[in-house]
């Protein structure tokens, strides 16, 4: 079955639109931040997805909705034996209880965490969070004067935080980029493909057909990327929602 591949941007949704020989467009919310993908007959436009998910927007946005109210992941115990990810490496936690100051270490296959005893889940919790946004603060700078090289462009500007529908944002008018601090469970060409996505924003706002090429000529295989980036949900289960809307 041939297929060809758009990115549109739909009220300030992205949308990845695959046109298939099939009969009817179907139309995808998925986890874990509420991407939407749309399967469109090769008879149908641009224009006509367009339209087609402006009168499934209600729709839409409730499910991306739901998506944001829900726990992305299983609520971490934070006991030995638990599954954690860095930079897309699975790793076993092992909880090492001793007095003093409360730090995470890799150790082969082991995230270890050194926690005082009696620390309870969320103080553990907390100090997990700060270790993978220092995972990022180490990591992205060397990925960011990297792209700046290249692209002739300047990050004046950018922070971690934690977003529930976005893995970054760029802010034109401050040139602001933020990165989600879940991008350090991820692999690192994911980092990587979201730099270079959101620096691209200050040549091109949307995301739109020069977009598409900036991308094409940036990082020619960013699709494969942001399908890796996307494909594994932070919930320990993997649920979506779908519609069909025209035939």
């Amino acid at each position: 079955m041939s297929t060809t591949k758009a990115y549109l941007t739909v009220r300030g949704i992205d949308i990845d639109v695959v046109y298939k020989d099939i009969k009817n467009l179907h139309i995808g919310v998925y986890p874990p931040l509420g991407r939407v993908r749309v399967a469109a007959p090769t008879r149908l436009g641009d224009d006509a997805v367009r339209l087609a998910v402006i009168k499934r927007l209600p729709w839409i946005k409730q499910q991306r909705q739901q998506f944001k109210d829900a726990e992305r992941q299983s609520e971490r115990e934070m006991v030995t034996g638990e599954s954690h990810y860095v930079w897309g490496i699975r790793r076993r936690l092992k909880i090492v209880e001793r007095p003093g100051r409360m730090h995470l270490e890799v150790d082969g296959d082991r995230l270890v965490l050194y926690a005082a005893p009696g620390a309870d889940s969320e103080r553990r919790r907390t100090a997990l969070d700060h270790w993978y946004r220092e995972q990022l603060r180490h990591a992205l700078p060397e990925v960011i004067a990297m792209w700046e090289a290249k692209l002739g462009l300047s990050v004046p500007r950018w922070g971690i935080r934690r977003m529930k529908t976005k893995w970054g944002s760029c802010n034109r008018e401050t040139l602001r980029i933020w990165f989600n601090v879940e991008l350090a469970k991820k692999h690192p060409d994911c980092l990587e493909y979201i730099v270079v996505h959101e620096m691209t924003h200050y040549l091109e706002r949307g995301h739109g057909e020069r977009f598409t090429k900036l991308m094409d000529r940036q990082l020619p295989d960013w699709r494969r990327r942001r399908e890796q980036l996307n494909r594994e949900p932070l919930a320990e289960e993997a649920w979506g929602t779908d519609c069909c809307t025209i035939r």
